[in-house]
This record gives structure tokens, C-alpha cells and sequence, in this order.
């Protein structure tokens, strides 16, 4: 185990990969040549830190015609990458300057769910009105939050089949707070956006909120945006 941790460790220390890592967040897949230029360095060496991202079982790669897609290999991964970056030091506020309506700060996706300060509050609302409950650092759904999820239109018997995690807290790197991950956290982000509360932003993890969102936050979760 000491072993496999220290050759992660070194794998996920590179700069190269580490960029590679930050920019799967994003939750889409990526050709070899995007990850290449998005890191600054040229496709042959790309196509060294991809080889040993994938041998380490970290990143999956799909063949669709004559290009190659890399992804996480799986959602833990990414789940541990945004975790990660919450060892960052704060930042140390400079006068005249301040970022905390930074829009990726304050609502973004983290891989397939949603993170940042709105994130957040929703994970603690849910926990406020007891439909889910943090039992030993874990969350679990009450009684109650079966019939509400429910109502809200998400089959929680139809996600408990699916082979990945159910429900898990995961760690927001600029709240230093949980938000929900798992297969409910991706089902209330693919809902907030089908129901057009929330609005994928072009080119970056933020997230924009609409009208009917900050009306509709405000009704479920009691958010004031």
C-alpha cells in the first residue's frame, strides 16, 4: 500500500500531469492534442504522461474514428483530485482586491456534480431539513428524504443500481465544506440544468444561475443567492 501510494504521489506531482488531472475536472473527455496545448507542452511529451497516467489505471481512453478521448478511469479519481485541492493554503486577501465573487468560486461543476459555494449550501440545507443525514462522516438518505427526492423527480431506487457510489461528501476545495458527489449529486446537478435553474458556462467549470434558479434555490433549499 506505501508503495502504491508513493508512486501516485510522484505521478500526480509532475506539473504536466497535474495540469492534465485539473482539466479532467471539467467532466468532459479530451483528445491527447487539447490536453497538450491546454498544458503547454507538445503532443510527443503529452503522449508520455498519458501513457503513464493510463498504465496507473487513472485515465481511461476511448477510440471514436481517428481520435483518441482520455477521461478519469473512474469518478473516485476525480472525486480525489478536487479533494486534493483543498490542501491549498487560503490566499491572503490584498487590499483593494478580493475574489470571493470569483464565479468559479461560487458555483461550479466538480466532474458531474455541483461544488462551490452554492454546492455547498445546498449539502447543508439537505442536511438542515434532515433528508439526508451525516452519520460517521458518511450521507445517507432518511426516510424522509426518500418521499422528498421523490417529489422532486429523482428515482433513488433506479441510482441505487447503478454500479458507482450512491451518495458520498466530498470535500470543495474553496469552501473547505462538503458537497454531495455520487450518483445523487450528479442526478440533482443533471436536474438543476434540465430544468434550466442552472446553465453550463462555455470553456469553464462555472456555473451561471438563472431567474427561475434563484427563485427555485430559494423555495427548495432556502438559498439566497
Amino acid at each position: 500500500m506505501e508503495n502504491q501510494f508513493v508512486k501516485i504521489a510522484s505521478l500526480l506531482g509532475d506539473p504536466t500531469r497535474a495540469i492534465v488531472m485539473w482539466t479532467l475536472l471539467d467532466g468532459k473527455a479530451f483528445t491527447a492534442t487539447e490536453l497538450a496545448i491546454t498544458a503547454n507542452t507538445s503532443p510527443q511529451n503529452m503522449s508520455m504522461h498519458l501513457a503513464k497516467l493510463l498504465d496507473a489505471g487513472l485515465l481511461f481512453v476511448e477510440k471514436q474514428g481517428r481520435h483518441k478521448y482520455y477521461r478519469f478511469a473512474n469518478k473516485e479519481t476525480a472525486y480525489a483530485i478536487e479533494a486534493m485541492a483543498s490542501l491549498i493554503p487560503p490566499a491572503i486577501p490584498q487590499k483593494n482586491k478580493t475574489d470571493h465573487n470569483s464565479p468559479i468560486k461560487h458555483c461550479r461543476t466538480c466532474y458531474d456534480h455541483l461544488a462551490g459555494k452554492i454546492g455547498v449550501a445546498v449539502a447543508e440545507s439537505l442536511l438542515e431539513q434532515e433528508i439526508i443525514l451525516n452519520t460517521a462522516s458518511e450521507f445517507k438518505i432518511s426516510t424522509k428524504g426518500e418521499k422528498w427526492f421523490s417529489d422532486f423527480g429523482i428515482n433513488i431506487e433506479d441510482l441505487k443500481k447503478q454500479r458507482r457510489i450512491f451518495l458520498k461528501p466530498c470535500l470543495d476545495w474553496s469552501e473547505r465544506k462538503n458537497h454531495i458527489a455520487g450518483s445523487i449529486g450528479s442526478s440533482l446537478l443533471d436536474k438543476m440544468i434540465a430544468e434550466d435553474w442552472l446553465r453550463k458556462t462555455k470553456n469553464s467549470r462555472a456555473i451561471q444561475i438563472t431567474g427561475k434558479g434563484e427563485k427555485e434555490l430559494l423555495r427548495f433549499f432556502k438559498i439566497v443567492v
